[in-house]
C-alpha cells in the first residue's frame, strides 16, 4: 500500500504485554506530529494495557487532525479487540475492513 505524504509506519511487536507498555507509549509519542500507519500483522497477543496506549493514541492523533491507520492487522489482534470490546474499524485502512 502506497503511503501517504510525511506518514511514518510502525510494525508492532508480536507480544505486547505490560513489558511493551511503556515502550509502545514511547515508540507512538516519538511520532507525534507525523500520519502513522501500523502494521498489527505480527501480533500474536495484546494485553489490555498496550490496547490501552493504542486507542489513547489513537485520540491523540484525532485531536491534532492527523492519520492513525492500522494498514495490516493480525486475526489475533482483530479478535482480542473484539473479544475486550474495542472497535478498530474505523482505524483500519480501507483496503482491510470487512
Amino acid at each position: 500500500m502506497p503511503s501517504r505524504k510525511g506518514e511514518k509506519t510502525i510494525s508492532l511487536a508480536a507480544v505486547l504485554d505490560l513489558n511493551e507498555a511503556s515502550a509502545l507509549r514511547g515508540t507512538l509519542m516519538g511520532l507525534r506530529g507525523s500520519n502513522v500507519a501500523i502494521d498489527a500483522s505480527g501480533v500474536e497477543r495484546i494485553g489490555t494495557l498496550c490496547v490501552q496506549v493504542i486507542m489513547a493514541a489513537a485520540k491523540t492523533w484525532d485531536e491534532d487532525k492527523l492519520s492513525f491507520t492500522f494498514s495490516k492487522v493480525s486475526d489475533a489482534f482483530q479478535k482480542t479487540m473484539q473479544v475486550i470490546g474495542v472497535d478498530v474499524s474505523h482505524l483500519l485502512a480501507k483496503e482491510i475492513r470487512k
